[in-house]
């Protein structure tokens, strides 16, 4: 008898602990849905952009990447995300996916404009900038490198 009583008392310090996990990672990643509104970016690439993706501007995180998929038509990728409420952006607002560093993950980096028209919800963010593809950067210097060496 206990043991049960025992058993009773872990289980539910168990399923404690592991409620207060569910509603940090709730609070952190801002799940209750906030008001907000969308817009859209098309970018040639989206290498290490994930839906949950960070949308910052100047550093400061203002909203999450809510979708990607493929144009079928122009096959640029369509990045839909979200921005908090209290934030208007210029409609010549620019985006960028930068990385957090070498081995970080990307991000969407936006610096608005100078327009005084705002972006409403489901507006395009025309000006786009994809992600840079370090892989291919470094082995084309590194072969680049190399042709250099055998022309001498």
């Amino acid at each position: 008898m206990k043991d049960n009583l025992v058993e009773t008392l872990v289980g539910a310090a168990v399923l404690i602990v592991a409620a207060m996990f569910v509603i940090y990672g709730y609070s952190v990643t801002e799940a209750d849905g906030g008001d907000g509104y969308s817009l859209n970016a098309q970018f040639d690439r989206v290498d290490g952009l994930t839906i949950g993706s960070d949308v910052r501007m100047s550093g400061i995180k203002i909203g999450t990447v809510t979708g990607l998929r493929l144009d079928p038509q122009s096959y640029y990728a369509n990045a839909e995300f979200t921005i908090g409420g209290d934030i208007e952006l210029p409609d010549d607002t620019s985006a960028k996916i930068t990385s957090e560093g070498l081995l970080g993950g990307n991000y969407v980096s936006l610096s608005p404009g100078g327009s005084e028209d705002m972006l409403a919800e489901g507006d395009e963010i025309l000006y786009t900038q994809g992600s840079v593809d370090l892989i291919g950067l470094v082995s084309q210097a590194l072969f680049s490198a190399g042709d250099e060496e055998s022309a001498e």
